[in-house]
C-alpha cells in the first residue's frame, strides 16, 4: 500500500487521461457522460412503463437512481477487464507496481458515476420529489461501499482476462444476467418473497436498494445491512487484490 501511495500522482495522470481521452474528437464530447444513461433510461422507462408496466410512481426515477450506479459497477465489470490488457506496452516497457492499472479504472468510472449523479440531484429538485437532508448523508458510505466492492471485481476481472482473452465477452454475457438479478428496472418488493433473500446474496442488491432508499423514498438505509455489505465488500476487494498480486507476476509473459 505504501508503494501504491507513492505512485498516486501516475494514478491520478491514469484518471485524467482517461476522463479527456474517452470521447475524444467527438462532437458531444464530455456531454455524452450524461447522455448515455439518459438514453438508457428512456429505453427502460418506455419499455417498463409502457409495454410492460411497473405500475410504480414515478417510476423514471425510480429507475434512474438504481440504473446509475449499475452502469458504473456493470463497467468494472465487462471494462476492467481491459485495464491491464490496454496498458499492455506500459506493462512491458516499465516498472510499476501493475494494481494501480485497476485502481486508475475503477477511480475513473467512478468520478464518472459521480458526475452523472449531478444529474439525478438536479432532476430529483426539478420534478418536486426533492432531497432529504438526514438520508443523503449516507450517500459517500453508500457510494465507497460500492467502489470497493468494484474494485474488487476489476482486479479479478483484469486478471483473468490477462491469462483467458475469450473471459471478456462472457463477463459481457454475465452482466445482462446479473443486471436482472438485481433490482434495476423492479423493486425487490416486488419479488416473491421465497427469493429475495436469495437477491440479497448480492451485494449489488443492498447497494442499489440503499441508492434507491436515499433518493428515491427519501429515507434512511438500512445500516446494520449495509454495514455488513460494506465488510463483505472489503473482503471481496482484498480476495481480488491477493489474486492480482499472485497472478501480475507473469503479466508480461502473457502479453
Amino acid at each position: 500500500m505504501k508503494e501504491i501511495y507513492e505512485y498516486k500522482e501516475m494514478i491520478f495522470s491514469l484518471v485524467r487521461r482517461d476522463l479527456k481521452g474517452r470521447y475524444r474528437n467527438s462532437i458531444l464530447g464530455f456531454f455524452w457522460t450524461f447522455l448515455n444513461p439518459l438514453a438508457q433510461l428512456l429505453i427502460y422507462t418506455f419499455a417498463f412503463s409502457v409495454v410492460m408496466p411497473m405500475h410504480i410512481e414515478n417510476y423514471y426515477m425510480h429507475l434512474f437512481v438504481a440504473l446509475v450506479p449499475w452502469i458504473f459497477f456493470s463497467v468494472c465489470f465487462t471494462g476492467g477487464a481491459r485495464a491491464v490488457i490496454d496498458q499492455q506496452e506500459l506493462v512491458k516497457k516499465i516498472y510499476f507496481p501493475r494494481h494501480v492499472l485497476p485502481i486508475a479504472f475503477t477511480t475513473s468510472q467512478f468520478v464518472n458515476m459521480l458526475l452523472t449523479f449531478v444529474v439525478v440531484f438536479v432532476v430529483l429538485l426539478i420534478s418536486g420529489m426533492g432531497i432529504n437532508i438526514k438520508s443523503i448523508c449516507f450517500f459517500p458510505l453508500v457510494a465507497v461501499t460500492q467502489y470497493i466492492f468494484a474494485l474488487g471485481v476489476t482486479m479479478i476481472c483484469s486478471t483473468i482476462s490477462v491469462y483467458y482473452r475469450d473471459m471478456e465477452q462472457i463477463f459481457g454475457i454475465l452482466s445482462i444476467g446479473l443486471m436482472y438479478a438485481s433490482p434495476v428496472v423492479y423493486s425487490l418488493e416486488s419479488v416473491p418473497e421465497q427469493y429475495r433473500h436469495i437477491l440479497s446474496l448480492n451485494p449489488m442488491t443492498i447497494i442499489i436498494v440503499a441508492y434507491r432508499d436515499i433518493l428515491f423514498y427519501k429515507k434512511v438505509p438500512d445500516l446494520h445491512v449495509l454495514f455488513v455489505t460494506f465488510l463483505a465488500s472489503l473482503c471481496f476487494m482484498i480476495i481480488g487484490w491477493c489474486i492480482f498480486e499472485k497472478k501480475q507476476r507473469r503479466f508480461v509473459e502473457e502479453f
